[in-house]
């Protein structure tokens, strides 16, 4: 079989997939798949994002954050490459690669931890778009120091959803 293009010849993968990413049958194509040149305003995405991490979809959460590093302002782009790799690295730990949860988990942090000291970052009050930045780099560094220490049996489902907004962004007027 053919691999997917576009129109212009690029590779794509048209097969749809499941909340972890693994290929789902060509017959359910177009079932939640995340479009490959999607285009969101900031806020717009990192509210998908979160919605897609809550809801179990790692997997989906970083093409979400994927797209918003590609387009972002150079001065962005640490934060939503970072992002997109805790997604990752959620979606290995769902799969069950504690190894590469962990290697993620770390790596994601480390990027977002780096936007966290810039002057764009201080001037939105360590929140852009409603991404509670300490919140997340709190949960990746305790998810990845107890998966290190006791492996992902013991890790409750709960823990694999974090949320990257506020409260006040999920729970509020136009909230999830």
């Amino acid at each position: 079989m053919s691999r997917d293009r576009d129109p212009a010849g690029k590779p794509r993968n048209a097969r749809p997939r499941d909340a972890l990413g693994r290929p789902l049958p060509r017959a359910d194509a177009g079932l939640g798949m995340i479009p490959d040149e999607l285009s969101l305003a900031a806020p717009d995405a990192a509210r998908l994002a979160d919605e897609l991490l809550r809801a179990g979809r790692p997997f989906h959460a970083h093409e979400v954050l994927e797209a918003s590093w590609k387009s972002a302002p150079p001065y962005e782009r640490d934060l939503w490459q970072g992002l997109a790799q805790v997604a990752v690295g959620l979606t290995h730990a769902h799969r069950g690669n504690a190894r590469g949860a962990v290697t993620l988990l770390r790596r994601g942090a480390n990027r977002v931890r780096a936007y966290q000291g810039t002057a764009e970052s201080a001037a939105e009050g360590g929140r852009p778009y409603g991404v509670d930045i300490a919140a997340i780099l709190a949960a990746c560094d305790d998810l990845a120091a107890r998966i290190e220490r006791r492996g992902l049996a013991d890790i409750p489902a709960a823990d694999l959803r974090p949320h990257l907004l506020t409260p006040a962004e999920t729970d509020g007027p136009g909230g999830a």
